[in-house]
């Protein structure tokens, strides 16, 4: 058996430090003086507690690598034990909700998945609202750690090929990804600060603008009112759209950016293929819903078509419209548009286009050896030959995200769920989307009124999805406790 400390050590600092952004929401709460305060202090002092003995009981192990084991552990652990603490706020606080239901908002929270089983938002007290923000915020930046460090280390999903890519961590995960967390936390704080003085200057006020910010630049999706973005001018959603896409690119692009090299971000093939997607969906939407007549036209047709279409492309999961109210058709794309997703190494969730642009690569491949099976044709990304453990690494994911989606619809259908509300919010919690279709989980619903077991269900969904499937898959197998 291997020694678990070092996976214990981390663990209980990083739930000490979520106990310690509860009192953020504290001090919001005693500024109202209504009385909100003291869900925070308790939720705050069993958070810290709890995380400060398992850190100190662990400390005597630590050093300054990980073994493979111990990283799998620590990916999949971290995203299990803190909405385990994120949770008691709403518990103890105003919305006195059941565990289950708490234990889905904060693993919604820190997946950035943005789906909620909380309505009347509007009348919340601020402190847990912002607690949501907090949440999602950190989800956020604890992604792109992850996406940057530890899968590329370990091989997930076709990262290896981001391994060389700004920063070498082999065999020092722990002080890389301080070193990454440091310079990637001023990016994201700044793009978090000049977010929040845009929406203030598109008409929210502080309090709507602070809490969007957060959740935009995670591409998480918690608002602050039922209507979501319908409930704000439409300057804020040409402010969401512009900051979605920008937390939809990879940050290490940023970080060269800030060092005076912007050649890397304007040449990401990436990148490319990121907003050559956006702009071709939300314009077929948009032209679609222009022929189909109705009273919305003109600029509002394209502006709710680019805002909705970026959300979920994205993973954001904003919405300034029911768009169950359009056709067919939209409802259809856009369905598959969250199923896309951003790129590697940002806050963006599902599938990513990378992993399209290396399928499609592989595609081309293999119909060109079919026309001259005698020919060598190499799948190349970015200019690079990509080698075969990339591309069986990429058709694994894609083989297992199918298969969970298809397992997580049937189970979500075993427990009396239709087949739309079945399949939806399996692929809106696997790929961290936000809202599902349909009346009771679409973007004019929530998640409330599901059973306890789809909750659950949905929960490790999006658990499995955000840490790219094959991460946690991985720790589930007899082989890797006999290692």
């Amino acid at each position: 058996m291997f020694d678990l400390r070092p996976v214990g050590y981390v663990i209980g600092l990083l739930v000490t430090m979520l106990g310690a952004a509860m009192l953020l929401p504290l001090l919001i709460d005693l500024g109202e003086g209504l009385g909100h305060w003291p869900a925070f202090a308790e939720s705050a002092m069993i958070t810290m507690l709890v995380g400060g003995i398992l850190s100190l009981s662990c400390a005597n192990a630590v050093r300054q690598g990980l073994t493979i084991q111990q990283t799998f552990l620590l990916t999949t652990g971290v995203w299990l034990m803190l909405p385990v603490f994120g949770a008691l706020p709403f518990v103890f606080g105003a919305t006195e909700a059941r565990y289950v239901d708490a234990f889905f908002e904060a693993m919604s929270g820190l997946t950035t998945t943005g789906s909620t089983v909380f309505s009347g938002l509007e009348t919340l007290p601020k402190g847990l609202l912002l607690w949501r923000g907090i949440l999602q915020w950190l989800g956020g930046i604890g992604i792109i750690v992850v996406a940057m460090v530890f899968l590329p280390e370990l091989r997930v999903g076709g990262m290896q090929i981001f391994r060389s890519e700004g920063f070498d961590t082999f065999g020092k995960i722990l002080p890389r990804a301080t070193e990454i967390s440091s310079r990637i936390s001023v990016i994201y704080l700044t793009l978090t600060l000049v977010c929040a003085f845009a929406y203030l200057s598109s008409g929210m006020d502080a309090f709507d603008a602070t809490v969007h910010a957060m959740t935009t630049i995670a591409t998480g999706g918690f608002a602050t009112h039922d209507a979501s973005f319908e409930a704000f001018p439409a300057a804020s959603e040409y402010v969401a759209i512009v900051f979605m896409l920008l937390a939809a690119l990879p940050f290490v692009r940023f970080v060269q950016l800030s060092a005076g090299s912007a050649r890397p971000l304007m040449q990401d093939t990436q990148i490319h293929a990121f907003f050559g997607t956006a702009i071709v969906i939300a314009g077929l939407i948009a032209l679609w819903n222009l022929t189909q007549g109705g009273e919305i036209v003109g600029e509002i047709t394209v502006r709710k078509a680019l805002f909705n279409a970026v959300s979920l492309l994205t993973g954001t999961g904003y919405a300034s419209t029911d768009y169950m109210q359009w056709s067919s058709f939209a409802i259809a794309v856009l369905f598959f548009t969250g199923l896309i997703g951003g790129c590697a190494g940002s806050t963006a969730c599902s599938i990513k286009i990378f992993r399209y642009q290396l399928l499609f690569a592989s595609i081309r491949s293999q119909l060109r050896k079919t026309r001259s099976p005698h020919g060598i044709f190499t799948p190349r990304y970015a200019g690079r030959p990509v080698g075969d453990d990339v591309l069986r690494s990429v058709m694994s994911f894609f083989m297992f995200f199918i298969v969970t989606l298809g397992v997580v619809a049937v189970l979500l259908g075993m427990t009396g769920l239709d087949f739309t509300t079945s399949v939806s919010g399996a692929a809106a919690a696997l790929a961290n989307i936000g809202p599902g279709l349909g009346d009771e989980i679409g973007p004019a619903g929530n998640f409330a009124g599901l059973n306890d077991t789809a909750k659950w269900l949905l929960a490790a969904a999006m658990l499995i999805g955000r840490l790219e499937l094959l991460a946690v898959y991985a720790i589930l197998t007899v082989q890797f406790w006999r290692t």
